[in-house]
């Protein structure tokens, strides 16, 4: 990455590969992401994303893209400027609470049906284990309840 210093560009790195991980981005997507959340800019043109990036246009504007689609990076224009300047979403940290309450309200359904299935049709196996999927299932509601309180306070910061 031609951005930043040896920290920056590690730190940019080391997002990017958790991004990739956790929010299923494509390695180039992670990156630019990354580069935004870290960008001390208020937005970076294409043709800063593209220096920065050292990728092709098309690579660059796909990405770029799939990222707006997400609701990551957001974009904006300048009073007589035609081009469009590129940041991570002023809700990026919200919209990821939201992804995670969304995926933990659908793991508290699958373990709901689990512990249904098991307490009907596998009723040994549920009075010997079953108590480590209601363990389970009480903590997944601990942390939905969690992230519902902290997105709250979020909604009342103003940006």
């Amino acid at each position: 990455m031609s951005c930043c210093s040896e920290e920056k560009s590690k730190l940019i790195e080391e997002i990017g590969v958790r991004f990739e991980q956790v929010h299923q981005l494509a390695p180039l997507a992670a990156r630019i992401y990354a580069i935004m959340i870290l960008s001390p800019k208020d937005g970076h043109t294409f043709d800063e994303i593209l220096s920065i990036t050292s990728a092709s246009k098309s690579s660059v504007s796909t990405h770029l893209n799939h990222l707006l689609q997400l609701k990551k990076v957001e974009y904006f224009t300048k009073p007589g400027d035609r081009k469009r300047y590129f940041r991570a979403s002023t809700y990026y940290l919200k919209n990821t609470l939201e992804e995670y309450h969304v995926n933990i309200s659908d793991e508290i359904k699958l373990i709901d049906k689990i512990i249904n299935f098991n307490k009907t049709n596998n009723t040994q196996k549920f009075q010997n284990t079953g108590q480590i999927a209601l363990l389970f299932r009480e903590y997944l509601e601990s942390q939905k309840v969690n992230i519902e309180n902290v997105i709250n306070k979020m909604s009342k910061i103003e940006i």
